[in-house]
C-alpha cells in the first residue's frame, strides 16, 4: 500500500516565476540567445507543456528552471528561491528536495540494481540506509516496479527503465516534476503509459510538472496549458484542455 506524496505548495500559488528570463553564450565568434527575455508564470499544481521545434530554447529554459544553468540575466523563482541568487550548495540542496527531474535517456547507471538507482538521491541526502530502502520500494511500487527492484537497467524494457526513472524523481517527494522529451525514447503504447502516470502525480499528488515536448499531440492530450517558444523567446501561451484520459478508452 503506497502512501501519498506530500507536496507543501497550494494549489493556485504561484510555483515558478520568470522575468525578462535571458540565457546567452558564446560559440567561437557567434551569440548564441538560447533564452531571451522570457517572462513566465506557472501556478502549483499546473501540468505545463513547453513546446517548439529543436533549437527553440525549451530545454534551456527547463534547465534554468532545474537550476543546472545560471540565467545571463532577468530571474527565476521557484517557490520563492531567486536561483541566480543561490549558491551552488543551495542549488544542489534545491535540487534534491524540490525538484524531480525526468530524461529521455532515464540516465540510469548500468551497474545498480533498480533499487540502487532509485534510492541514489536519498544518499546525497545522508538518508539513513532503512529509510532509504523503505522509500526506494515505495516508489517502486507506486510504477508497477516492485517485482524488478534487484534487476539492473540492462534487463529491463525502454519503458520499465523510464518508469524506474519516475520513482527516482519521485522519491525526495518533489514539488514540481521537470519531464524533458519524457517519451521521446519510448513507442506510442508504453509511452501513453508513462504519460499517464505523470498525470497521475499531477492530479492525485497536487504536483507541478513542466514538460519539455516537440510533439503538440502529446501536450495537447495531458497539458492544462500549452506555452510556444521559438528563438529563445516565448511566441504565445495558451489554456489547453487535455484530453480525458490520455485518449484512451
Amino acid at each position: 500500500m503506497t502512501t501519498a506524496l506530500p507536496v507543501s505548495a497550494a494549489r493556485g500559488t504561484v510555483a515558478i516565476r520568470s522575468e525578462n528570463l535571458s540565457r546567452h553564450y558564446r560559440m567561437g565568434e557567434t551569440l548564441i540567445r538560447a533564452v531571451d527575455g522570457v517572462s513566465l508564470e506557472v501556478r502549483a499544481g499546473d501540468f505545463v507543456a513547453l513546446l517548439g521545434s529543436s533549437g527553440s530554447g525549451k530545454s534551456s529554459v527547463l534547465n534554468l528552471i532545474a537550476g543546472l544553468d545560471r540565467p545571463t540575466s532577468g530571474s527565476v523563482v521557484v517557490q520563492d528561491r531567486d536561483l541566480a541568487k543561490l549558491s551552488r550548495e543551495e542549488l544542489a540542496k534545491y535540487r534534491l528536495h524540490v525538484v524531480g527531474m525526468v530524461f529521455q535517456s532515464f540516465n540510469l547507471i548500468a551497474s545498480m540494481t533498480l533499487a540502487e538507482n532509485v534510492e541514489l538521491p536519498l544518499r546525497f541526502a545522508e538518508v539513513d540506509r532503512s529509510q532509504r530502502q523503505n522509500l526506494s520500494r515505495e516508489a517502486l511500487e507506486r510504477v508497477g516496479l516492485l517485482a524488478r527492484m534487484n534487476h539492473r537497467p540492462s534487463e529491463l524494457s525502454g519503458g520499465e527503465q523510464q518508469r524506474a526513472a519516475l520513482a527516482r524523481a519521485l522519491i525526495n517527494r518533489p514539488q514540481l516534476l521537470l519531464a524533458d522529451e519524457p517519451t521521446g525514447n519510448l513507442d506510442s503504447h508504453t509511452g501513453t503509459e508513462i504519460m499517464n502516470m505523470v498525470r497521475e502525480f499531477n492530479r492525485e499528488l497536487g504536483m507541478t510538472v513542466v514538460m519539455v515536448t516537440h510533439e503538440r499531440a502529446l501536450a495537447e492530450r495531458y497539458a492544462q496549458r500549452m506555452i510556444f517558444l521559438a528563438d529563445g523567446k516565448l511566441i504565445d501561451d495558451r489554456p489547453n484542455t487535455p484530453t480525458p484520459d490520455g485518449g484512451q478508452s
